[in-house]
């Protein structure tokens, strides 16, 4: 069995000093998505959504990035599904990009907002017909019997608008998370990360660093 307790190793890509921060956050995201995008990481616009439910269980799970400007992240999901529940409840949530072959991470904390049906209407119409068509087949995060069931409803849901356009669910749409503050995070030698938080202050990004 794996000795989980020696598995390290050190960080030693660079470090991160304050001088290479864009004095506002989503600008520095933007530059650190382009830098992944550069080395072709694999699935560099991948998520971790946290949200938390009516007992205060937190909740964690992979969205895609779907749109990104001065007004925050946008994501796109099941409104049924136990994420979109959770929000309902409580619409602060968190996100993280886990970029560990590049030895960066970054958090970001918001509030999640509903996106308008127009703009949901013209982001589903953008997506491949087979997407479209399982976001009709898939009661998102509810029990089901089995792979066949799933493969059962998706045959379905493809005989059902074989002849025409696939209309817009009532129960599918997306979310703009508003950000409140944001963790940029650059792997060190010897445990000794860099990491610089972004805060709202007065209207401005404040930006400090933080012990790792």
């Amino acid at each position: 069995m794996m000795n989980f307790e020696q598995v390290r190793r050190e960080y030693l890509k660079k470090g991160l000093s304050r001088s290479e921060l864009d004095a506002d956050p989503v600008t520095q995201l933007k530059n650190w998505l382009s830098q992944a995008a550069e080395v072709e990481l694999v699935d560099a616009t991948a998520m971790t959504l946290s949200t938390v439910d009516r007992s205060g269980q937190p909740s964690q799970r992979v969205v895609l990035l779907k749109n990104l400007d001065q007004k925050g992240l946008v994501f796109y999901t099941n409104l049924k599904s136990r994420k979109a529940l959770d929000i309902e409840l409580n619409n602060k949530v968190s996100v993280h990009f886990g970029w560990l072959p590049l030895e960066r991470q970054i958090k970001i904390q918001g509030v999640a907002h509903k996106m308008s049906a127009a703009e949901n209407l013209a982001y589903f119409t953008s997506r491949p017909r087979n997407s479209q068509l399982a976001a009709w087949a898939s009661k998102q995060s509810q029990p089901i019997s089995s792979r066949k069931f799933l493969n059962q409803a998706f045959e379905q849901m493809k005989a059902k608008f074989a002849d025409g356009k696939i209309p817009l669910p009532d129960f599918w749409g997306g979310y703009l998370i508003e950000p409140t503050g944001f963790e940029f995070w650059q792997g060190g030698g010897a445990r000794l990360h860099d990491s610089f938080a972004y805060s709202m202050q007065q209207g401005e990004w404040h930006i400090e660093r933080l012990a790792p």
